[in-house]
């Protein structure tokens, strides 16, 4: 579904990313973890063409996306949907119209479809009494699970996340890896997950795949990135005190 091949991205002087090759296959929650400066966010921009690669190629379902022209390029990214960072709501908007958006900007649908659509989505992520308020009137875990909803208004094929669970207490963390796991099971969805957090990777990844000095330093399912071998690897877990026995032993993927 998503295939980096030998992609180089340098910004400055450095090598961001420095002959990266992976795939992610369809269905799975593909998660990228790694140091402030990894090359991390960059690798997901490349994903929607929002950077392209200064040597290397990434494909999206088969097609390369680096040449592109512009309706080309619209129709790979009708497959993706992106939770952003910080949410990004638009603060003077209802958090239904904020969700609404997507459907007014790109299709002709009646008012009452997108309605009906949107008042879907928010029951689905539990949000269906938070429709008429404000962003600023609801918790940092709510303003995330909008913006979730948002992002797959559209149906999309894949979903993009940037750091979800930053800036969120413990328990809250915890429910956005458990939503993530369900759009999952319940639509299909195939996400990309960028985050500092181990904790949420182990819990809800399929596979994990770290960066370092702009190269993977490895690539394995939960289980085994655990016990890599690696020296980096063993060190960032370390960091977050993660041992080889938690939930990511028991969690099932199917």
């Amino acid at each position: 579904m998503i295939r980096f091949d030998q992609v180089t991205k340098k910004l400055g002087s450095r090598n961001v990313l420095d002959g990266v090759s992976f795939e992610v296959g369809e269905g799975e929650t593909f998660v990228v973890v790694g140091l402030s400066g990894a090359g991390k966010s960059v690798t997901l921009k490349h994903m929607i063409r929002l950077m392209l690669p200064d040597s290397g190629t990434v494909s999206i379902d088969g097609e390369i996306i680096n040449d592109l022209n512009r309706r080309s390029l619209r129709s790979v990214r009708e497959k993706f949907g992106v939770l952003f960072q910080s949410a990004a709501l638009l603060q003077w908007m209802s958090v239904r119209d904020n969700v609404a958006l997507p459907l007014r900007e790109h299709t002709k649908l009646e008012d009452a479809e997108i309605l009906q659509r949107v008042d879907e989505k928010l029951e689905l992520l539990g949000l269906g009494d938070a429709g008429d308020k404000f962003p600023s009137d609801i918790s940092g875990g709510m303003q995330k699970r909008a913006g979730l909803a948002r992002a797959i208004i559209m149906d999309p094929k894949i979903v993009l996340y940037d750091e979800p669970t930053s800036g969120l207490d413990p328990v809250t963390s915890r429910r956005i890896d458990d939503l993530i796991v369900d759009m999952r099971k319940k639509l299909g969805i195939t996400s990309v997950v960028v985050t500092h957090d181990l904790h949420s990777a182990l819990a809800i990844g399929s596979r994990i795949m770290m960066l370092h000095q702009g190269r993977i330093v490895e690539n394995a399912a939960p289980a085994d990135f655990i016990r890599s071998k690696n020296e980096t690897v063993q060190s960032f877990l370390e960091s977050q005190y993660i041992t080889k026995r938690g939930r990511w032993e028991e969690f099932s993927h199917e």
